[in-house]
């Protein structure tokens, strides 16, 4: 298996976005005898050699960079495993102020459903007070 399809989508936008920045790079990416699966069976590899189970991304990206700058490169056996890609998302301005108005509005609903839930119960019925009986006094 040559990783998950997140890890390969992930180093592949990366080379992409450094091939549309870096003007010397971008002829490595179109090298003929490279692909992105050879380049993530190369990467697996050399994380496997290392007996490291954790990269900083710079060092992942900068294995992809070397495979793609190398023409004569071992890039080993094909690896099966599993990648975890470990990001965190970062939310413009305004994508945070609209989630706390969702947010907002979300807390509210369910406020509002709760008074409503509480208004709706049925209310306990006091005992009806049974007939008195007559004291002998009231005879």
């Amino acid at each position: 298996m040559k990783g998950t399809e997140h890890f390969t989508r992930t180093i592949a936008e990366y080379l992409n976005q450094r091939a549309a920045t870096d003007p010397l790079f971008a002829p490595n990416l179109q090298k003929p005898n490279k692909n992105i699966e050879e380049c993530i069976t190369y990467i697996l590899n050399e994380v496997q050699k290392s007996g490291c189970n954790g990269f900083d991304d710079e060092e992942i990206y900068s294995m992809a960079v070397h495979y793609y700058d190398e023409d004569d490169i071992a890039v080993g056996k094909p690896i099966n495993c599993q990648v975890a890609v470990n990001h965190v998302v970062e939310l413009t301005e305004e994508e945070k102020a609209e989630a706390r108005k969702e947010a907002i509005k979300q807390y509210q609903r369910e406020e509002l459903a709760k008074i409503q839930s509480r208004n709706e119960r049925p209310k306990k019925a006091h005992p009806q007070a049974s007939q008195q009986q007559p004291s002998l006094f009231d005879l």
